[in-house]
């Protein structure tokens, strides 16, 4: 039984009037791409991650940075799934992850972290842009004075 779910086989058929590598190319992408859908890795429904019976974990993340945190979840491979709190006022996010992925979390929560800390440190562009536009409405414009005599 352990034998026959380690080794998958695939039935791949292509019908055609002339086999040429180029559609053996197409039908291969496309497995390839089906097979991939199958495939569970980043951001999956509850149901799905629980599924897969590997122990579930969660932590709590502000709304603001679900974005941010699913780049480095990406980064890192961690498959989890986000389930909104609407019991809360401001309401809150739950992560659930694989309890195996806790090593590849802490790392990627690290680096989502120092990335927030970054961006409240770095100025607005905004702010930059108003202080120039005060800097140059306080230059004094040139005055050219452009009086010709005309004279017979």
């Amino acid at each position: 039984m352990q034998e026959e779910v380690e080794h998958k086989t695939v039935n791949f058929a292509i019908s055609t009037t002339k086999l040429t590598a180029r559609t053996f190319l197409k039908g291969a992408q496309f497995l390839l791409r089906q097979y991939d859908k199958n495939a569970s890795q980043g951001k999956q429904s509850m149901k799905r991650l629980i599924r897969q019976n590997r122990g579930v974990t969660n932590v709590e993340i502000e709304k603001t940075g679900i974005k941010g945190f699913a780049k480095y979840a990406k980064r890192y491979h961690i498959d989890y799934a986000v389930q909104k709190d609407i019991s809360c006022t401001p309401p809150r996010y739950m992560v659930y992850f694989k309890a195996q992925d806790t090593d590849a979390l802490s790392a990627a929560f690290k680096k989502y972290s120092a990335s927030v800390l970054n961006k409240t440190k770095r100025p607005s562009v905004l702010a930059k842009l108003q202080e120039l536009v005060q800097a140059v409405a306080a230059i004094p414009d040139k005055v050219r004075n452009k009086d010709q005599k005309l004279g017979l």
